[in-house]
């Protein structure tokens, strides 16, 4: 918050001018500031696949609708974010990222970003893909309200994530990061929350990506890490900080990145712009039965679960913003 910024054609450009008021504008944003908890997790599921729904360039006037209702929820008048809109076009169609920034205390420039993609793929309302990313991300925001960090801690919603644009030149991921490494900036971490609400304890109910053979646990109740060697030190950071605050099982590490599903979300934008990122995830395909289909609603999601798991990935952000 509190930092002057301004739209140039695609992207913008910051300033690192101190905004005057900000000390007041966080003070303001404080007393909207709450714990993670399910409530807020459910209620933003809910806007999300049941009253938005299926969110993609398919239906351009329900993706607005999600971006505006982002926009609402992080901005001035409820979390106290000053928002910043990443605008691209895609096919000839206007869309965009959704940005909200907490100006770090002593390493302003020092970025730490929390990321998921709020699109879905025609047909679905996507509760489990992405909603429990975006619903995380929200919470996470809410959490941290006028709660300035030792870094800059920016949350960050994408559009684009899925097919047809996913890993194009028209992924709402890509050309962000493209365009933060345009600025150079120093952009130290990226975590990104992918699919994280589902989990089993049925025996085989956890499926094995190619080339993971008898790696992975055979039970979804876990959520996995994933890293490329450029990002080693995140993946064994995260994984420390999120299982000395939360109570559920983790599988994970660095990954060959031809491994089916190790760059299949936000994270891999980062990687082609040479900054460190971790996927967080439920492992999506590889154990929901609704993944991409109808179904995908949030009567599907462990609430519970989801609420631990954002808890625990608050301690990641804490241990990341605090070096």
């Amino acid at each position: 918050m509190g930092i002057f910024s301004m739209v140039k054609s695609q992207f913008y450009e910051k300033t690192w001018a101190l905004d005057p008021n900000e000390e007041i504008r966080l003070d303001a944003a404080a007393l909207n500031q709450r714990p993670v908890n399910r409530a807020d997790l459910g209620a933003a599921l809910e806007v999300l696949s049941t009253r938005i729904g299926e969110r993609h360039l398919g239906k351009p006037e329900q993706l607005e609708r999600t971006a505006v209702w982002l926009e609402s929820s992080l901005g001035l008048a409820n979390l106290g974010y000053v928002v910043t809109r990443h605008p691209f076009e895609a096919d000839g169609k206007a869309v965009r990222n959704v940005v909200a920034e907490l100006p770090g205390r002593e390493r302003r420039d020092e970025i730490l970003v929390v990321g998921a993609h709020y699109d879905t793929v025609p047909g679905s309302p996507g509760a489990n893909d992405n909603g429990t990313g975006v619903a995380a991300l929200l919470s996470l925001a809410r959490a941290y309200a006028g709660d300035a960090q030792g870094r800059t801690i920016r949350f960050a919603a994408f559009t684009n994530e899925e097919e047809p644009y996913f890993q194009t030149e028209a992924m709402g991921s890509l050309v962000y990061a493209k365009a933060c490494r345009a600025r150079q900036e120093k952009i130290v971490a990226m975590i990104c929350l992918e699919t994280i609400g589902y989990f089993s304890e049925a025996e085989g109910s956890q499926k094995i990506p190619p080339g993971l053979t008898g790696e992975l646990p055979e039970k979804g109740n876990f959520l996995a890490f994933v890293g490329n060697e450029a990002s080693r030190y995140l993946v064994d950071a995260a994984k420390s900080a999120f299982q000395s605050a939360a109570d559920i099982p983790t599988f994970g590490g660095v990954f060959p990145e031809e491994v089916p599903g190790v760059g299949w979300s936000d994270h891999w934008s980062f990687w082609q712009a040479g900054f460190p990122a971790v996927m967080i995830t439920d492992t999506a395909l590889y154990r929901y039965p609704h993944y991409h289909l109808p179904t995908d609603t949030p009567d599907k999601i462990d609430l519970a679960k989801l609420e631990e798991t954002v808890r625990g990935i608050k301690a990641i952000v804490d241990a990341l913003a605090n070096p």
